[in-house]
């Protein structure tokens, strides 16, 4: 027994060791990882996934509407749609160091400014400077860094970095005390001076791709091996990106509009969940607002679970069957919802819902990646999140419009949940496209 056990440990941990220490050093990528995963962290912990909270208190406080309420959301996530081209660009163009560290300076002042905040419009204004603090900030710029600095590792990376935005989520309680403690406003200001004080050594390892430290992708030799000789040669390979898209090229697709039609169908329910999560536990269900942090921390922790997951058999598994089951999953986690009379169906959407979206959310950019190549990652994901936000504005809007119209969210959250199970089809129909005809015969090696 013990001869059997000890070289698949053994086994287990040179593979490890080659992955992260490909060279015999920890591989830069990762340190890229874990500064993406720490940005992605405070960005959830202290709004993104605590924004359902503010509204519930600022509801109490000014007695908005649900859909005003939700307004701000949306029309924030729609901004950030509409400046994804130009965000694209500009990482591309001057690399995600700098466009991080402006957007987390713009994230912190928002913070501290949604303390002040007197009026609804005053909220939308705050919501719009925070949404494009957190998108400069977030997000897209860490997808572009890790997509430029992993290939055979892309999704796992992709996987590792979204981690920190559910460990925020996990944690999101700690956030919901304070505000249960020292209020709201407070809470917004305490949030502000963290995201300032980290923005520095948060950005500060985000380099562009490996080529502008003499690395190369994965800490290996950007070429399919045949032997580990040929790997642990070290042999020098320069990036191949012959066969790579142009933005232009890759909006002439259809995969294209197809994955950008799944995602924004996708959060369709990730964003109506976001905002009216809370609302709905404590308001339709009257359980406590304790109580609605912890089934937030509960979705994420799930999350969590399913990006593990993805992390150990992301880049082995078809990634286009599996973001085609995750859209059923995603329906059905949010049908028990909608329809739920006790804690048991809140707990099985959590968990749907929450593996659902940990194991899609790195597949999709991967899944980018792998169709389109790097060259032009950044652009290509700036024009896409132009559709995908429109999902992200439309679902939270019209949940709480049915809420405020029927006093539940019962359709509302019944409509959302149909309508990306339909949106499965769109990542049907995205097969991987064929590079078109240049001036040159290019190598088409994928």
């Amino acid at each position: 027994m013990t001869k059997s056990v000890l070289p698949v440990g053994s086994s287990v941990l040179q593979r490890l060791n080659r992955t992260l220490c490909p060279q015999g050093h920890v591989f830069r990528g990762w340190w890229v990882v874990g500064s993406g995963g720490l940005a992605n962290f405070f960005g959830a912990i202290l709004f993104m996934q605590a924004f359902g909270a503010y509204v519930l208190l600022i509801e109490d406080e000014f007695g908005w509407s649900k859909a005003a309420l939700a307004g701000a959301f949306a029309l924030a996530r729609l901004e950030s749609g509409l400046l994804g081209p130009l965000q694209g660009w500009m990482i591309d163009r001057f690399g995600p160091r700098v466009i991080m560290r402006y957007g987390l300076v713009i994230f912190g002042l928002g913070m501290i400014a949604l303390s002040q905040i007197a009026s609804i419009w005053d909220f939308y204004i705050v919501v719009f400077a925070i949404a494009l603090g957190s998108s400069l900030g977030g997000f897209l710029s860490v997808t572009v860094a890790l997509v430029n600095w992993f290939n055979r590792h892309r999704a796992k990376a992709l996987a590792l970095a979204q981690l920190g935005f559910s460990l925020g989520g996990v944690l999101v309680p700690i956030t919901i005390f304070a505000m249960e403690t020292f209020g709201w406003r407070a809470t917004a200001i305490a949030s502000g001076i963290i995201i300032l004080l980290v923005t520095w050594p948060v950005t500060q390892v985000m380099h562009h791709r490996p080529e502008e430290l003499g690395e190369t992708r994965d800490g290996l030799p950007d070429v399919e091996f045949r032997t580990r000789s040929d790997a642990e040669a070290k042999v020098s390979h320069p990036i191949d990106r012959s066969w790579e898209f142009t933005a232009r090229e890759a909006l002439r697709t259809s995969s294209f509009w197809w994955i950008s039609l799944g995602h924004a169908s996708s959060l369709l329910v990730v964003g109506a969940v976001m905002v009216h999560l809370v609302l709905h536990v404590h308001d339709s269900l009257g359980y406590s607002l304790g109580t609605a942090g912890l089934i937030v921390a509960l979705v994420t922790f799930m999350q969590i679970i399913g990006q593990v997951g993805i992390t150990i058999v992301g880049d082995r598994v078809n990634k286009q069957v599996t973001v085609v089951i995750c859209m059923g999953v995603h329906a059905a986690g949010l049908l028990l919802l909608a329809y739920a009379e006790n804690m048991a169906m809140v707990i099985g959407f959590a968990v749907l819902h929450g593996i659902a979206w940990g194991v899609r959310g790195p597949l999709m950019q991967a899944l980018r990646a792998d169709y389109f190549g790097t060259a032009s990652f950044g652009t290509i994901m700036g024009w896409s999140s132009l559709v995908v936000m429109v999902g992200m504005s439309i679902g939270p809007i019209f949940a709480g419009w049915m809420a405020d119209h029927t006093g539940s969210y019962t359709a509302g959250f019944a409509v959302l949940s149909v309508a990306a199970l339909f949106g499965s089809v769109f990542f049907v129909l995205a097969k991987k496209p064929m590079l078109p005809e240049r001036g040159t015969a290019p190598n088409k090696k994928a």
